[in-house]
């Protein structure tokens, strides 16, 4: 049991489109289709958990509720590989799945565009994960270790599939270049898979990769998030994807950063903001408070007559900017005066004596037209 990712394994965002999502598993299917990897458990056993996440993915009601528990415990359970709906003729025009199927099984009809064109190098698919930051940890910067499944070049053969041999006479065809294959009542006439139809060896299939040039393979990566990273922000590593086939260049790493909320400081682009109490007598008379900050306590200064909600800027006590030659913003603070409980006495009568020392009328000229 493992850790899966329905998202990671597709090579998809998760923002991903139903489309996106389509074409993700169609360039997998092409590789590890049991019918163009047969007897290989291995690419049959990923082929079913790609279709898993296709068919998770697809449909909206099956994705809110994936994306509502996120990525857990799977075993993958047999997959049933149907044929129903499909175009079986290799030049058919039929649309819909039958558009897939040609796409899926080029290799299975004798195309020999098709045949042509895997041969070259394929960049790998990039890679999509998440890392949970908390609010100081985005800010500051810091260094995280994740662990990410990936298809890695073959070191058997050099991410090549095969190994170079001696050209010898094709045993798998006998020389012809065409193999036969029996489906039910059909019988498909398809390119050598051993000697890609040529009649002839001039190297022979890598078994370790079982000549796809790639295995997959766990591998502990270093992430320098740096300073200033903001929720939603997507930190590239190049060539850290799956590994290109046939030679092809790898794919990177995208990881997005999901910042947790701090106590008391919110974030607006590289400004911090804080709602700061005041009792009333600062605020009239003035005073000299301490204000948090990320970098410990700072000192404002309150001018006499302060009204509730007024904005005071401490400058360079903000976020820095994720950019080399970035600065660094300011903290914002907006102050609250709060009437302190009047419960005694005495309290009560200096507040009375203060009304008549003070009679002005706060809301002179509200009524007047």
């Amino acid at each position: 049991m493992a850790k899966v990712d329905f998202y990671v394994i597709l090579g998809v965002e998760r923002s991903a489109t139903r489309d996106e999502v389509g074409k993700a598993y169609r360039r997998l299917a092409r590789r590890y289709h049991p019918r163009i990897n047969p007897g290989d458990a291995e690419a049959e056993a990923f082929f079913r958990t790609v279709t898993e996440a296709y068919e998770t993915l697809r449909d909206p009601a099956r994705r809110r509720e994936y994306d509502a528990h996120g990525a857990r415990e799977h075993a993958s359970p047999p997959v049933a590989i149907e044929f129903q709906g499909f175009d079986f003729s290799p030049g058919g025009s039929g649309a819909g799945t039958s558009a897939t199927f040609r796409e899926l099984f080029s290799d299975v009809f004798t195309v020999p565009a098709a045949r042509t064109v895997s041969g070259r190098p394929e960049r790998g698919g990039d890679l999509f994960g998440e890392v949970a930051l908390s609010f100081e940890e985005a800010v500051r910067g810091t260094e995280r270790r994740l662990t990410v499944t990936r298809l890695d070049a073959c070191l058997e053969c050099g991410g090549a599939g095969r190994r170079r041999a001696v050209e010898t006479r094709c045993a798998g065809c006998r020389g012809s270049g065409t193999t036969r294959r029996r489906r039910g009542h059909m019988v498909f006439a398809m390119p050598c898979s051993e000697c890609d139809g040529k009649g002839s060896l001039r190297f022979r299939p890598c078994a370790a990769c079982r000549e796809r040039g790639v295995v997959t393979r766990d591998e502990e990566i270093a992430i320098h998030v740096p300073a200033g990273v903001d929720d939603g922000s997507r930190l590239r590593i190049e060539a850290k994807g799956n590994a290109g086939r046939r030679g092809g260049e790898p794919g990177d790493l995208y990881i997005v950063a999901r910042v947790g909320r701090h106590r008391v400081l919110r974030r607006e682009g590289q400004d911090l903001h804080l709602d700061l109490p005041i009792a009333i007598h600062e605020a009239a008379l003035g005073a000299t408070v301490d204000v948090p900050t990320l970098d410990g306590t700072a000192r404002l200064r309150v001018p006499p007559g302060t009204r509730s909600g007024q904005r005071f800027r401490l400058r360079e006590y903000g976020v820095p900017s994720p950019r080399r030659d970035g600065g660094r913003g300011d903290l914002v603070v907006a102050v609250n005066v709060v009437l302190p409980p009047v419960a005694d006495e005495r309290s009560k009568a200096l507040l009375r004596e203060f009304g008549r020392i003070n009679a002005a009328d706060v809301r002179k000229g509200l009524f007047e037209d």
